[in-house]
């Protein structure tokens, strides 16, 4: 298990409008005030942000039916996961997360500066998509060292991959509380600020998408285009 710190995230405003679901350009033009909110979050924010990946990474024994039988008798199991993991020689499980500082601000402005309180959650929910992002390119750019391939970033909640049982799962092979994060009782990430993602790598390479394909959100998002494929 490795805990991976010092991430430089390179945020812009246009991420923290998407943050909170809007649209830069439509913004931009008619709501400046939300502009000069998320310019101000992003000012504000970006200290109360420690971004920290804790990974550990796993051999393949086997696939059984839908289940990734993985070394130490640890697995994952789903559609998704025999999908595209079904040739995976070894995995790379990850927990990303910001911290609690920015939650714990943007909490405690609702009460009294909602706009300004919305915007500090744009600030963390790209931080975290950044965060996640960067995190599997890091592991990406190493596979060329071993000849294997990337699959697409899995995380539970997908389509095929459900929340429950796939965030239990990833966090029984991570040791979560060496980067102060739990899972609660209704499968809830926390601090909040959190996510969990799955790489495989293959001999061969996938051709199976992008991660949006697999989204539930997918007939819906605005931002497709914003995320890119899997490396080859």
């Amino acid at each position: 298990m490795a805990i991976l710190r010092d991430w430089d995230l390179g945020l812009d405003v246009d991420q923290v409008l998407r943050g909170q679901g809007a649209d830069p350009v439509v913004i931009r033009k008619r709501r400046p005030a939300l502009v000069q909110a998320a310019e101000w979050a992003l000012r504000e924010g970006l200290p109360l942000v420690d971004p920290v990946v804790l990974t550990r990474q796993l051999s393949v024994v086997t696939l059984h039916h839908e289940r990734l039988i993985l070394e130490e008798e640890a697995f994952l199991s789903g559609p998704l996961i025999s999908q595209h993991l079904a040739g995976a020689r070894r995995i790379i499980a990850m927990l990303c997360s910001i911290g609690d500082q920015l939650e714990s601000v943007s909490n405690e402005l609702f009460k009294s500066d909602p706009l300004h309180a919305m915007a500090l959650e744009g600030v963390g929910t790209a931080a975290v998509e950044a965060l996640g992002t960067l995190a599997c390119s890091y592991f990406e750019n190493q596979t060329p060292q071993d000849g294997l391939h990337p699959s697409i970033p899995l995380s539970p909640g997908m389509v095929g991959w459900p929340v429950d049982p796939g965030q239990k799962q990833v966090f029984d092979l991570l040791d979560a509380g060496q980067i102060g994060v739990h899972l609660n009782a209704n499968l809830m990430i926390v601090p909040r600020m959190s996510m969990t993602q799955v790489l495989g790598f293959s001999e061969q390479p996938s051709f199976e998408g992008r991660t949006c394909d697999y989204c539930n959100l997918r007939e819906t998002c605005r931002y497709q285009d914003h995320y890119a494929p899997a490396a080859d």
